[in-house]
């Protein structure tokens, strides 16, 4: 992308989002300002972890890092004005595309009805060149295709006696950190917040001791979507439709 493309803003006319990320942190870098922007607006919005981020600490086991960083997720969307955070308890690490991955997203889908649904990059790399790691893949993929078997009456029949009828009414898939962006949003005002989201996951950032310069990069990478959207911080990215 070019410092001088200028990108569309992303539409903001729907009511529903749902957030849907492999960890606990993964949306707080970037697209968490976006989502505090569109809580003030009245928009409400739900947070899917697909994992409770139990493999994040080398030096903490599973068993004691999966419940605190499912905490520190849980503060860090009320920061943004998230009250709902569901975990879908698959393996952190080693998640794997498929029909069960596919299913239970599908049935969040039917469950919450969202307009927009707010996923990570699923490409082999991040802007930059970067490798993408696979948890990250494999959930942004299956999201796009839950997309649309949400919708489909005959696809996953055998959890109709659940109560979740068919959805097709997401509008708009929004992928945060594509090396393909397509859209922004002007979090000018909604930056500081997104870190303070970011900051909730305090345990996580000190096993990782990169807290200062992922702040940083953050910012970086705000004021160069921001220029890419001629605003002053800005968070980008590739919008899908299904």
């Amino acid at each position: 992308m070019s410092p001088t493309t200028k990108l569309e803003p992303v539409p903001e006319n729907w009511e529903r989002a749902l957030a849907v990320a492999a960890h606990p942190d993964d949306l707080e870098y970037g697209a968490a300002g976006a989502v505090a922007r569109w809580t003030d607006q009245g928009k409400h919005v739900v947070y899917l972890m697909v994992t409770r981020g139990e493999a994040g600490i080398d030096g903490m086991p599973p068993e004691e890092t999966g419940p605190i960083r499912a905490e520190e997720e849980r503060r860090s969307a009320a920061v943004v004005g998230v009250s709902q955070v569901e975990f879908l308890d698959h393996r952190d690490g080693v998640i794997e595309y498929g029909l069960p991955l596919r299913r239970d997203l599908a049935l969040a889908i039917r469950k919450y009805r969202p307009q927009v649904v707010i996923t990570l990059n699923h490409h082999l790399t991040w802007p930059g060149g970067g490798l993408n790691m696979a948890d990250h893949r494999n959930v942004g993929l299956a999201v796009l295709d839950a997309v649309r078997d949400a919708g489909n009456r005959w696809v996953f029949t055998d959890e109709s006696g659940e109560g979740h009828e068919p959805w097709s009414g997401v509008e708009l898939v929004l992928l945060s950190g594509s090396p393909d962006p397509t859209h922004g949003v002007d979090v000018t005002g909604y930056f500081d917040r997104g870190m303070a989201s970011l900051a909730e996951h305090s345990t996580y950032l000190e096993a990782l001791g990169n807290a200062d310069r992922t702040q940083e990069l953050l910012l970086d990478f705000a004021r160069d979507a921001g220029r890419a959207m001629g605003c002053d911080l800005g968070v980008l990215f590739q919008a899908v439709r299904p």
